[in-house]
């Protein structure tokens, strides 16, 4: 792989802009070749070049003698600006009358970059130090908390001294943690815990434990002004909870110094390709000087702050955290490397061909006993027809997201980080596709033993079996999503289940630095900690908030199946639920609980957030609820007041809709931007841009054929009805990408690559 592509590729994606732009220096390069191949470039020398140096202050550490300026083929100034950074300026010494002017491009725009990965590096490096303290801090409160646990009985108030307990803390060491090595200067209490346990204990006054989550009895205690102190418990169980929450934080931090390091390290190597580069083109021998004038000396190369933090991390983790067991520390700080499994690949492809083989299989089988021609043609689609459409629907948009997926990596759009999912477990495209072609296959294998067993006459008598399969294999992916046990990407299936019960209690919870009590059950009882931790609201709650309002219809299947089953029909095959007024009640709400909680979603975060913004988006919600409410409503009692209604409201929250997909969660139509799409844009086709556009404005519109009572002959009702939520379910799919795009640049401006992990202690300065 060509060190460009292999350069973009280790980029972490939210910095790409902070990286040197490799690209736009080989294309200067480029430049100055072809320059020298239109007419024959004789080098020779020239005086210095030098630029306007503005208010900056140029200082060297030594001048040049004339003979050294002689040999030289660029001079390096540094120069200290009003912010305090160092910059460098190249001056070329001797310039071919045809490659000056890109030469000289490329001297300045490679200086220009040199500056941006230093200045940002330079920074990074600080808030990594004030973090460093930050975990001094935490440390202390853990040997302390430590201390008390081990030695409950010691007099921890009183000021007198006391030796130190070697068995309990081993050394004084234990009293030791990130800023004895860093050489930071702790005040704030920091080197009164060095060394006597009283002392080390007073941390403990200042202290409290970060609150996990709120859940409704804590709700009910505020509003009823009682108090909810949390006391600060010296148990081995706060402990053990303690010192898991400090490990995942030492785990993230660890892994911000390697991303740091890394960053370093590929500029570095950037750079000194780029010169060797132009080394070769121009004939000159300018990559030493500049590597050792200008990198060499710069803040990138010769800090160290970030190997020391690196290596006393490493202890302390090792020391504390993994019972002095180097390669389990190690393992556990390093990311794990995932590897794409030969066998994902095989069982896709054989799931793919089982689904398009039992596809064939069942077209000749309609075809070769002529079923669509039987007399319980019509029983049949009103009854199976809607069981079996669920799992198409669930199908089609696990392939969309497989697609998703696979366009979001081709982009490097990162979503693991957006969606917060734990390192290493995300699942690839491939294993979507496996799960979404398995579950078709064994779908289309129950239609067609459904039909093959109802039309054999040796098999006739057993029609209440034939009704149970559906209901069968719902049952199964059910109790696969909630198994306990370590297998099917547990990971997933717990995280899922996660979001849609914080979907459901959006109105309800207001979490804080963890997921709700009931979370926490579900984790303690099942073991490992598989799930990160989410605020309030956030991105993978509305995500799926949205994809629900995508499968309305197979909300309503669910709500058939319950009918269905729950109701006796399935032993006579007859469909009496739409008779009754509960089924038709119910199939109003079902319409309108995804759209409803997304509703509830922006409320909340309205009140929270105070953005004003999440009010509008909750009008878009409501006004969505009333056309679905009024469409459904035509569907159930034809008549024009309520057609009118439909149609109003209809098309007052598709242009509504449209304009906000489009606008605000696509972040196109900017008016400053030259194509009225947006400054950034990932995909380099912009005609991909505007079809999208046009392609959900067609979509969305696909609610005209309720209203206009637009059907075709040859195609039953329950057809039409899937068709159209099939088209539904290919346009969130395309908007998923989009979405996922804006909110992936929303990052990438802001540098944001890493989430905040909640600390276990609050200190009460703080």
């Amino acid at each position: 792989m060509k060190f460009g592509k292999e350069f973009i590729a280790q980029m972490i994606p939210e910095w790409q802009q902070a990286y040197v732009d490799y690209s736009c220096l080989k294309s200067i390069l480029q430049e100055i070749k072809n320059a020298q191949k239109r007419s024959g470039a004789v080098t020779r020398k020239q005086p210095v070049h030098r630029n306007f140096s503005g208010l900056m202050t140029k200082h060297s550490s030594r001048v040049a003698t004339s003979e050294e300026l002689e040999n030289q083929d660029i001079v390096v100034s540094e120069m200290i600006g009003d912010d305090g950074f160092d910059r460098y300026e190249t001056s070329i010494m001797r310039v071919a009358e045809a490659g000056r002017e890109p030469e000289l491009v490329f001297f300045k725009t490679l200086d220009l970059e040199f500056d941006k990965v230093n200045h940002f590096y330079k920074s990074k490096v600080e808030e990594m130090v004030k973090e460093a303290l930050v975990l001094n801090k935490q440390m202390d409160a853990l040997i302390a908390f430590r201390i008390k646990v081990d030695q409950p009985s010691s007099s921890w108030i009183c000021s007198e001294t006391v030796s130190v307990n070697v068995n309990a803390l081993g050394t004084t060491e234990h009293i030791k943690t990130l800023a004895d090595v860093m050489g930071i200067i702790v005040s704030n209490h920091g080197d009164s815990t060095r060394g006597n346990v009283p002392e080390a204990l007073s941390v403990l006054e200042r202290i409290r434990l970060n609150k996990d989550q709120e859940t409704p009895l804590s709700r009910i205690r505020n509003v009823l002004k009682l108090s909810s102190h949390e006391e600060l418990k010296f148990t081995r169980e706060n402990l053990k909870k303690i010192e898991e929450r400090l490990k995942d934080v030492f785990i993230k931090f660890y892994r911000k110094l390697r991303h740091l390091n890394n960053y370093s390290f590929l500029n570095t190597l950037a750079i000194s390709k780029i010169m060797k580069k132009y080394d070769k083109i121009a004939s000159r021998n300018a990559a030493k000087t500049y590597r050792e004038t200008v990198v060499d000396k710069s803040y990138l190369t010769s800090s160290d702050e970030i190997r020391k933090l690196m290596v006393r991390v490493e202890s302390i983790f090792v020391e504390y955290f993994a019972s002095s067991n180097r390669s389990k520390a190690m393992n556990l700080l390093r990311p794990k490397v995932k590897k794409e499994k030969h066998r994902t690949t095989f069982s896709s492809g054989f799931f793919v061909g089982c689904s398009v083989s039992l596809v064939i299989a069942l077209a000749l089988l309609i075809h070769a006993r002529n079923i669509m021609g039987a007399d319980g043609k019509n029983i049949y689609m009103e009854t199976m027809f809607p069981l079996y459409s669920l799992f198409g629907f669930v199908v089609l948009h696990m392939i969309m997201y497989a697609s998703n997926i696979y366009f979001w990596k081709r982009y490097r759009v990162n979503y693991p980080f957006i969606f917060g999912f734990k390192e290493g477990t995300e699942l690839g495209y491939r294993h979507v596709l496996l799960l979404s072609f398995g579950l078709n296959t064994l779908a289309l294998a129950a239609v067609i033993m459904n039909l093959d067993m109802e039309m054999d006459p040796n098999t006739n008598d057993y029609k209440t079996i034939t009704e149970l399969l559906p209901l069968f294999i719902v049952g199964l992916v059910i109790l696969i999503t909630i198994c306990p046990f370590n297998i099917f990407y547990r990971s997933s299936r717990f995280f899922f289940i996660m979001v849609v019960f914080r979907c459901i209690a959006a109105p309800l919870y207001k979490l804080k630095k963890k997921i709700t009590a009931a979370a926490s059950a579900f984790t303690s009882v099942f073991g490992k900690k598989e799930i990160q931790q989410q605020g309030p609201v956030n991105l993978p709650d509305f995500f799926l908030a949205d994809q629900f309002t995508s499968q309305v219809q197979a909300l309503r299947s669910l709500e058939f199946y319950i009918c269905y089953y729950g109701w006796g029909d399935f032993r006579l095959r007859q469909n009496t639920c739409r008779s009754s007024h509960v089924y038709s009640t119910f199939y109003f709400i079902v319409a309108v609980i995804p759209y409803w909680s997304r509703f509830l979603q922006c409320v909340r975060r309205l009140v929270e957030e105070k953005d004003s913004t999440e009010g509008y988006n909750a009008l878009k919600y409501f006004l969505t609820i009333v056309a679905v409410c009024l469409r459904t409503a035509y569907s159930l009692n034809r008549g024009n007041s309520w057609r009118n209604a439909a149609w109003f409201f209809s098309a007052l929250a598709t242009l509504y809709g449209t304009y906000w997909d489009i606008v605000f969660d696509w972040g196109l139509l900017h008016r400053s931007s030259k194509s009225w799409l947006r400054d950034k844009l990932l995909v380099p086709h912009k005609s991909v841009y505007y079809v999208a556009m046009v392609v959900n404005v067609v979509l969305r519109l696909a609610w005209l054929q309720t209203v206009l009572d637009f059907n075709i002959p040859f195609l039953h009702r329950e057809i039409m009805v899937a068709l159209l939520a099939i088209l539904e379910i290919i346009r969130r799919g395309i908007w998923n990408f989009f979405r996922l795009e804006n909110e992936h640049l929303n990052n990438v401006g802001k540098f944001r690559a890493f989430k905040s992990v909640p600390l276990p202690f609050n200190y009460d300065e703080e």
